[in-house]
């Protein structure tokens, strides 16, 4: 068998001193977590932050910079992610728009707020990429190539 990690992407997005999570429903209950989702076939990873963020959130989502590569292996699954997560904007919310499978809603929340429901978090990389982008952690996109 070959291994290989689970590619993703993650929109992080603050506004007012609030970021945009989703409440999701997972096989381990309700979860928060930030617009994320896995690359598509064909996909580059800009074009999949985009979708997953507009899929999840009803935002368009607009890429400035990496804030990071985060690789993180399920403690209780053999599943090992390697998360690409870019910061941008959100605008041009869809209120209308019918949201991903599994996700309840779109919430804003403060990094406080982030931190105090820690116990919910999808993943520990919900909270490491608040950190890293409060710690004004971000890369140029051009670090990244696509050919």
């Amino acid at each position: 068998m070959i291994w290989k990690p689970h590619t993703t992407v993650a929109a992080i997005v603050e506004q007012d001193g609030r970021f945009l999570l989703v409440e999701e429903e997972t096989t381990d209950g309700i979860r928060l977590n930030q617009p994320a989702g896995h690359v598509e076939n064909g996909e580059s990873l800009l074009e999949a932050v985009i979708r997953e963020t507009r899929e999840e959130t009803a935002y368009r989502f607009k890429p400035q910079s990496l804030l990071g590569i985060y690789h993180w292996r399920h403690p209780l699954k053999d599943i090992t992610y390697l998360r690409f997560a870019f910061i941008g904007l959100a605008d041009d919310h869809q209120p209308d728009q019918s949201l991903d499978d599994g996700i309840i809603r779109a919430v804003w929340m403060t990094p406080e707020e982030i931190r105090a429901s820690q116990a919910r978090h999808r993943s520990p990389q919900v909270l490491a990429c608040v950190e890293h982008y409060l710690a004004g952690q971000h890369f140029p996109l051009h670090v990244i190539t696509h050919l």
